[in-house]
């Protein structure tokens, strides 16, 4: 008796090459991604509060503006620490590409920020102020989304005089 092939079902659907040497083609995933900020949680909770949240050693007093759970000076535990909503702008570049995110605010411009009390700088975007007429120096002060998303970009700065 004969044998009968064993086969996969297939689909009628076709996959879209956009090159063929080297095979470039389109691919969609999708997935759901459960995650917890642990110990960070604070300071996104803050955030969706409207207020900003470093952390501070509990040894040799640094002050970090990017919290931490461990002082990178010293290894000690940290504490909580609200931080000011104004600031001045350390340095800055303009990017004229981004992730997905960002790609239709291009181009746009990413601060570290000095707080005052702060031992280090924060990492976010200046939003209302044309990129040639961005300094270093400046005082800027932090926005923060109405419907937060729990996410880093939920905090955003503004100059403080426009």
């Amino acid at each position: 008796m004969p044998q009968k092939k064993i086969r996969l079902p297939e689909t009628e659907t076709g996959t879209i090459l956009y090159n063929t040497d080297p095979i470039i083609m389109k691919w969609h995933y999708e997935v759901d991604y459960i995650h917890s900020y642990a110990q960070d949680s604070p300071f996104f909770t803050g955030l969706s509060k409207g207020k900003l949240f470093g952390s501070a050693c509990t040894e040799c007093t640094t002050v970090f503006s990017t919290p931490r759970g461990h002082c990178m000076s010293c290894g000690a535990t940290t504490e909580w620490f609200e931080l000011p909503l104004s600031g001045k702008v350390h340095t800055f570049t303009t990017c004229h590409f981004g992730g997905q995110a960002f790609l239709k605010e291009t181009p746009f411009t990413l601060i570290l920020v000095e707080f005052k009390g702060a031992d280090t700088l924060f990492l976010s975007r200046l939003i209302g102020a044309e990129p040639d007429l961005v300094q270093i120096g400046m005082t800027v002060k932090a926005q923060f989304l109405r419907n937060s998303k729990f996410l880093a970009t939920d905090v955003y700065f503004v100059p403080e005089h426009h």
